[in-house]
């Protein structure tokens, strides 16, 4: 199955292919640096290309996918779960269902609007028992009960995301290989 194109994220992976610096930070696991070189050199122009918060929220999930696999981190993207669409589960459904605590569920709204977000929290408490195993990327700091990341030039805690996955799944065992040293 061809996923559709998107200019978001034909945008990002341009970039990451013509970088002359990003090759080496893979290689030297520099994953905070990469999201900041990303952040920096193409969110003004990303959020041109859409409906500001949309566009932030494919570019978390470009950006996400891209490292997780550089890290060679198990996850699952945009897959569908009991009616309810996931954006990332890491490692995956089938460890979801065994061991919620070894499960992460990554949830990168497409809005700002805190009923929206709270909603969409409140389904995923419905499959994730293990409350604190949901976090939310955001496009803006907003506060909110669970662990969150934000996507932008001024508070751009998102840098931090794959080292926090990295821990997170250190911890619960199912990075067999250790890649990060967090």
């Amino acid at each position: 199955m061809q996923e559709e194109s998107n200019p978001i994220k034909d945008y990002l992976f341009e970039y990451i292919k013509n970088s002359q610096t990003i090759p080496q930070l893979i290689i030297e696991k520099k994953f905070d640096l990469i999201i900041g070189e990303i952040v920096k050199n193409c969110y003004d122009q990303i959020i041109t290309l859409g409906e500001k918060d949309e566009s932030i929220g494919v570019l978390a999930t470009g950006i996400l996918h891209y490292l997780l696999t550089n890290a060679l981190i198990t996850s699952q993207r945009k897959v569908m779960y009991k009616e309810e669409e996931l954006d990332i589960v890491i490692p995956d459904i089938k460890t979801l269902e065994k061991d919620p605590k070894k499960t992460l569920l990554i949830c990168i709204p497409k809005s700002s609007n805190i009923n929206q977000i709270n909603e969409k929290i409140e389904k995923l408490e419905k499959i994730q028992s293990e409350k604190e195993n949901i976090w939310i990327v955001l496009s803006e700091k907003i506060q909110l009960e669970k662990k969150s990341f934000v996507l932008n030039k001024e508070h751009d805690s998102f840098t931090k995301i794959i080292f926090e996955i990295g821990k997170f799944s250190n911890i619960g065992g199912t990075n067999k290989f250790k890649i990060l040293r967090v």
